[in-house]
């Protein structure tokens, strides 16, 4: 972390000289500060908050706009026209939901402001090829793809049940999720969207008790992850393995439920104990200033904004050279190596790599891949 910390400051004082590295650039944050996904939200402005204190030790000053969309796309939509032209920001960090950094891309062009997306995860979204969007997070069909790679590993499972919220992030997850199970021979036995935020499920989950699937395939935030798994165990659904496509699954909350989170698999875009320069040093001192530990929400968030201030701030605020810049860089931080590339029908997207973790003894463990795993998977479940 400090190196970084050493290298940007030196990287900015040659680019540009005769100041004191830099002057204050003015950088938006579009976050779910209110509202349902809220708690997530907090991950996410955590994460801003060290990237802040790191940037600062750098001598890059950051002028942070923050606005709050509540999970509402019209919301993010005003936001972003408000920092686009009131406040002439140099970019934009956000929002977190698919439904609102969908609704926000095109308005990035229009405005010529560059969007860097931390955690929105919908496959559209960098599929439009807007010049100005660009995404620090692996979309929807990797989510769902390595969390059935490392059951692959472990097993031939034959059935798998999908419940999932009927969100842009819900239906985009699955979609490749049943493509992918396709391929690999895994059938379908049950298909149960859900309303955000329904207080019972335990008619849909005896519903899937009686088809018996291997794989129970999740998609949803924190309130309704632990509601759905609280009522999981209660009728006594037992499949091989339940499967949390990230958001809800990887959270302090959803780990503080022991009796229903032990074993769950969940796929996450980071986890503290990975190899990647500053992840450790991230966990502990979000751990010490925030008294929680930090989901892959606040690391993304935390990466995000230092690339954006950085790239900012080296092109003097210029909306179209920290565009270019973006799209020419490199970076090698706490979320691995970064670099926006266009791909498989994507545009400006960071080809990350996707890990899995399962909450073992009350703590989330790396199982997969190989190369990143402290722990090896316990399968099959078990309350």
């Amino acid at each position: 972390m400090f190196s970084r910390i050493g290298a940007v400051a030196l990287a900015l004082a040659l680019a540009i000289p005769g100041t004191s590295l830099a002057a204050k650039v003015k950088i938006g944050f579009i976050n779910t500060i209110t509202g349902a996904e809220a708690p997530i939200g907090e991950n996410l402005t955590n994460g801003v908050t060290l990237a802040l204190e790191d940037l600062k030790k750098s001598g890059v000053d950051v002028e942070l706009i923050k606005e709050d969309d509540t999970g509402k796309p019209e919301k993010a939509l005003s936001a972003f026209e408000k920092l686009a032209t009131r406040d002439n920001v140099a970019g934009v960090v956000g929002p977190y939901t698919s439904a609102c950094a969908n609704a926000v891309a095109s308005q990035a062009d229009r405005y010529k402001v560059p969007q860097l997306i931390p955690a929105a995860a919908k496959e559209d979204i960098t599929r439009k090829g807007h010049q100005f969007v660009f995404r620090l997070n692996a979309p929807a069909d990797v989510y769902s793809s390595v969390l059935m790679d490392v059951i692959m590993s472990l097993d031939k499972p034959k059935t798998i049940a999908y419940v999932y919220a009927n969100t842009d992030f819900g239906i985009s997850t699955v979609k490749t999720a049943q493509e992918y199970a396709k391929k690999l021979g895994i059938r379908e036995v049950a298909n149960e969207k859900y309303q955000k935020g329904a207080p019972d499920f335990r008619s849909t989950l005896t519903k899937i008790k009686t088809l018996n699937p291997d794989l129970v395939f999740m998609v949803s935030y924190e309130v309704d992850a632990i509601t759905l798994m609280r009522q999981s165990r209660e009728i006594g659904l037992t499949p091989k393995a339940f499967l949390g496509a990230g958001a809800g699954f990887t959270t302090a909350q959803f780990l503080a439920q022991k009796k229903i989170s032990n074993l769950v698999f969940s796929s996450t875009q980071w986890t503290e104990d990975v190899n990647w320069p500053g992840a450790r040093n991230f966990y502990n001192r979000y751990k010490a200033k925030f008294g929680k530990e930090p989901s892959y929400h606040a690391a993304c968030a935390y990466e995000a904004m230092m690339i954006m201030a950085e790239t900012a701030v080296k092109n003097h605020g210029d909306r179209e050279k920290t565009r270019a810049g973006l799209k020419s860089g490199h970076w090698n931080g706490i979320m691995g190596e970064v670099k926006f590339a266009d791909y498989a029908g994507y545009t400006n997207q960071n080809n990350h790599q996707m890990l899995v973790q399962q909450v073992q003894n009350g703590l989330y463990e790396t199982v997969y891949p190989a190369k990143f795993a402290t722990k090896k998977p316990i399968y099959p479940f078990k309350w």
